[in-house]
């Protein structure tokens, strides 16, 4: 005991002069090829959890003691280690780690570099993303990369955005690709019910990157759900030897319509409507811009604060996220609160590696009544808001739309979702045999939801009811996954080889019940619907001299969507590169880099929306509704017994097949400071899968889900990245890519008629109306209209068209396919600029050959919309004004107007402040800042090419505040 006292005592006294000893040491890290400083480089007292990392300006200061060693790390740079000796400044020059800047990229069930991919494989980073207050993680990416369009649904609260990449292979099943979040797939068909969007669920601060697959030899490993392609989103997990560092950002946002419906003004509507027979005295003496009343300036807030910290062998990352977004229809509002943590464990001398990413995440949607919307635009501009008792003005008779404001106040539809997205990764290298590795992955996405509606009685039907809706469902999407990979470098025939195999299972469950009430009717509906997927893999990839390479993968997926002779499919891919800067010939060449490659590879579709689409079913009648009676009770009452109603169905519905080639060449100039790629690809779809009409009596249904034809599709895809200065105070880095697609119906297997054709995209205006066609020789988008006459100056006349085939008669055989909504190229531009602590970026899009049809004027725009409603009067489209239409000409080619557009879509300023121990970034960004387009409707990017009752696009003006610790 004495001896430990003594001990102690020693210690005690030892401690004070042990901290006196201690030294602060400062310096800077730079860059040995050019002297650049290098921001976040680990600065770590060796063998202790000490240290800090650089400041914007590669600065550092650190205490230590006398013999201690400083470890010196930086990603894609060589470690240094530096002993302590009494300097008081320790300036540290690092080394390019030429094997770590060849970048690794995610592909299906493993990884390879820039260097060795030989499939369509492009990957966005963080320091590349769209800046702003963004809630949808697709928006990150829009203009980003080649072959990749992203087109926003609208300005709605929480609202997501299409992606389509090279266009998309299918008609009527899904054109959206398979997305894996830290390995785990997504549910095309969304993650949650009631969702705006499926990947809302992830915080767009929490991704650190994407890995987008484009061409079939990249994605034929994901088999039957990869014809449209795959993205693979990977967050952020921190890194080994890394201080305890705190972050803190809000981004606060303004969101305000930047357009409206171009409608009559109040003074216009009562001078027309007055010259064309209405009474004055019928008319009110307001002048209300209705789009004006329901449209308001939306507010947001985005907070995120991570703590992360890397040991040896352990590290972790924790985000607390808080969203609050509101859309600029009136009570349009989205809130997210979540958690997203990753843990990563390392055993065994590294050969064990566990990875634990788990996500919470709680959204609320207050979804605001968008028919508001429509009735803004035909809604009376002579009349006031509310009347002179006080109660919203209506128009009273039956079929008049209700009172835009009325419909925003009195209507209520909320939706709150449960979310748990975990992921659970398992990487062992074999003790006995290095090389060989074994990977599983374990996954769930559940989702909980429950929702209630309000609808208010139309004010103008006195025997209308009040509804009330309650729903509540289940999303279950469970995934396990597992392969061997083999990697080996045999240097007696200077080949590496990279080999895999394993199984994959994936089930998905939805359950859907809702209970509604409406006057004396009540309906209570309960729906469950699964299916899944059962897989194996492979793929084998070799690396030949460090010249050429050869990759070859094979799936086979099992389907319950198909029926037992359909299930499985089989989805083969391969492809080839040639490293020429590698050769001999090419040593004193001014490429830095230079490879060509090709592939091939098949690719399916099972994303039908239906599961039983193959089997006969029968739905049993519900709520009382389609009972017979069948005799009466003992008391007299009518007896009435539940029918079963048989679906239509085809047993012979099988997988939809794309085969898809792909020719590219990547090329690097003065030290790759200059690179690009050029993509050529030829995709073909067969045994499309889409609903189309079938005659009475030939099923079940007048719509059937079945295989009807081919397609076709080709693109060019031009990508070039550019390093323009790279000084200590000024850097401009840029990005500009291009695509150019086609696609065409080659076949509709329905009819042996080439001139079939399928009617598609719904439009307003009558009942059961298409504005667009599915025939062969045609894109899918292609418009069917009648070609419009005009008179000497160049003014259409009503209900004049060309008479195509001759007959001296107008009819449906003179309406011809005419212009398309698919644009025939897209491009993205951004360039970054730095100088000293100030930085700017900003992105272009573009899109050039698409058309719209605008729906609003060709249904609004004439004077029977003002003067010919029953019991009222209603605003028109103000292009009645140019054409004088008395009624509808809906399906005119006049409403099928040219639609390019160039958008500066983010402009982003921001200042890093740097202090002694908090560094703190300013930003001032704004998105959707104008559009220049001769569309002169609402807006030129219309995903469908139908412009009918938009949410109008919003800019957002975005002021964040960072700080780091």
């Amino acid at each position: 005991m004495k001896t430990l006292i003594n001990a102690l005592l020693f210690c005690l006294i030892l401690a004070p002069s042990t901290l006196l000893a201690q030294t602060t040491v400062s310096g800077t890290v730079t860059d040995k090829a050019n002297a650049m400083p290098l921001p976040g480089v680990n600065v770590i007292i060796k063998g202790t959890s000490r240290g800090t990392s650089t400041d914007f300006d590669g600065n550092y200061s650190i205490e230590l003691n006398e013999g201690e060693t400083l470890v010196v790390s930086y990603i894609g740079y060589t470690k240094q280690e530096i002993v302590y000796t009494g300097q008081s400044r320790i300036d540290i020059e690092l080394t390019e780690d030429a094997a770590q800047l060849d970048e690794i990229v995610l592909i299906g069930y493993g990884s390879t570099t820039k260097q060795d991919a030989t499939g369509a494989v492009e990957k966005v980073s963080d320091k590349e993303f769209n800046r702003g207050a963004i809630v949808a993680p697709q928006q990150l990416i829009a203009g980003k990369a080649a072959g990749v369009r992203i087109t926003s649904g609208g300005g709605a609260a929480g609202e997501g955005g299409e992606i389509r990449i090279r266009g998309g292979a299918s008609l009527s099943a899904t054109n959206d690709p398979l997305i894996v979040i830290d390995g785990l797939p997504i549910d095309q068909r969304g993650g949650a019910q009631g969702s705006r969007n499926a990947l809302n669920a992830i915080n767009p601060a929490d991704i650190e990157d994407f890995v987008v697959l484009k061409d079939a030899s990249a994605t034929a490993i994901y088999g039957s759900r990869a014809s449209n392609g795959v993205i693979l989103i990977t967050t952020k997990k921190g890194t080994t030897n890394q201080p305890l560092t705190v972050e803190y950002g809000i981004q606060a946002s303004t969101r305000k319509v930047t357009n409206t419906v171009d409608v009559l003004s109040a003074d216009q509507f009562r001078d027309l409507a007055v010259e064309n027979g209405i009474d004055p005295a019928t008319l009110g003496n307001s002048t209300t811009d209705w789009q004006d009343k329901i449209y308001t300036t939306g507010v947001g807030a985005i907070h995120n604060l991570t703590v992360s910290k890397g040991y040896e062998n352990f590290n972790f990352r924790v985000n607390l996220n808080h969203v609050s977004q509101e859309g600029p229809l009136e009570s349009d509002l989205y809130e997210r609160n979540a958690i997203n943590t990753s843990f990563v464990q390392r055993l065994l001398d590294n050969d064990l590696k566990l990875t634990l990413v788990a996500k919470a995440i709680k959204d609320e949607y207050h979804y605001a009544n968008q028919g508001a919307i429509g009735a803004a635009i035909s809604f009376d501009p002579t009349q006031s808001v509310f009347d002179e008792n006080g109660d919203y003005t209506q128009l009273g008779a039956n079929l008049a739309p209700a009172n835009p404001l009325y419909l925003l106040e009195t209507n209520q539809d909320r939706t709150r979702i449960k979310r748990v997205i975990s992921n659970f990764n398992i990487d062992y290298r074999f003790w006995f045999l290095k090389d060989l590795r074994f990977n599983l992955n374990a996954g769930i996405d559940y989702a909980e939801n429950e929702g209630e509606r309000f609808n208010s009685r139309n004010p103008n039907n006195p025997d209308s009811f009040r509804t009330r809706a309650f729903s509540d469902g289940l999303n279950r999407n469970t995934s396990l996954d597992f392969y061997l990979n083999y990697k080996k470098d045999i240097e007696s025939i200077d080949t590496k080889i990279d080999l895999t195999a394993g199984h994959a299972f994936q089930e998905f469950y939805i359950r859907s019940n809702i209970d509604q009430t409406s006057g004396p009717n009540v309906l209570i509906d309960t729906d469950i619907n699964r299916n899944a997927l059962e897989s194996y893999f492979a793929r084998a990839s070799f690396d030949i001299s460090n010249r050429y390479l050869l990759s070859a993968s094979f799936r086979r997926d099992g389907s319950s969507r198909f029926s037992e002779d359909n299930r499985i499919g089989y989805f083969p891919g391969v492809s080839v590169g040639w490293k020429i800067s590698n050769e001999a010939f090419m040593e004193d060449s001014f490429f830095s880099n230079l490879k060509l490659r090709a592939g091939w590879g098949v690719t399916g579709q099972q994303e039908i929306g239906s599961n039983y689409g193959y089997l006969g079913i029968y739905t049993p009648s519900r709520n009382n509704a389609a009972n017979v009676q069948f005799g009466t009770q003992p008391n007299g009452d009518p007896l009435f017994i539940s029918t079963l109603r048989p679906e239509g169905f085809d047993e012979e519905l099988k997988w939809e097949e794309t085969d898809q080639y792909n020719v590219a060449l990547d090329f690097g100039l003065l030290n790759n400071r200059l690179n690009g790629t050029i993509d050529v690809y030829y995709r073909e779809t067969t045994d499309l899968l889409s609903s189309v009409p079938v005659p009475a009596g030939a099923n079940l249904t007048d719509q059937l889900l079945t295989n009807v034809g081919e397609q076709t599709s080709r693109g060019i895809e031009f990508t070039l990245n550019g390093i323009i200065a790279n000084g200590d105070d000024f850097g401009w880095d840029t990005n500009f890519n291009l695509t150019f697609q086609d696609r065409e119906i080659t076949k509709l297997s329905l009819s042996d008629d080439p001139n079939f054709t399928l009617p598609t995209g719904g439009i307003s205006g009558g009942v059961g109306n298409t504005i667009q066609i599915l025939r062969p020789g045609f894109d899918p988008s292609t418009f069917f209209v009648f070609r419009q006459v005009y008179d000497g100056n160049g003014n259409p006349i009503e209900g004049a068209y060309v008479d195509v085939n001759g007959d001296n008669q107008i009819t449906e055989a003179d309406r011809q396919p005419y212009k398309k909504a698919t644009p025939d190229a897209f491009m993205g531009f951004t360039n970054n600029f730095r100088y000293k602590n100030l930085d700017l970026n900003f992105t272009f899009r573009g899109s050039f050959g698409n058309y719209v049809y605008n729906n609003v004027a060709s249904d609004r725009g004439n004077l029977n919309a003002i003067i010919n409603q029953p019991g009222y009067v209603a605003n028109a489209h103000s292009s009645v004004l140019n054409t004088g239409f008395t009624g509808q000409n809906l399906f005119s080619d006049l409403y099928i107007q040219r639609a390019d557009f160039v958008r500066l879509d983010n402009i982003s300023l921001g200042y890093t402040i740097p202090f002694e121990k908090i560094t703190l970034r300013t930003s001032l960004t704004a998105t959707n800042v104008f559009v220049i387009t001769e569309y002169d409707g609402l807006d030129p990017e219309i995903s469908n090419g139908i412009e009918n009752n938009f949410y109008p696009r919003t800019r957002d003006i975005v002021l964040g505040l960072n700080f780091s610790f």
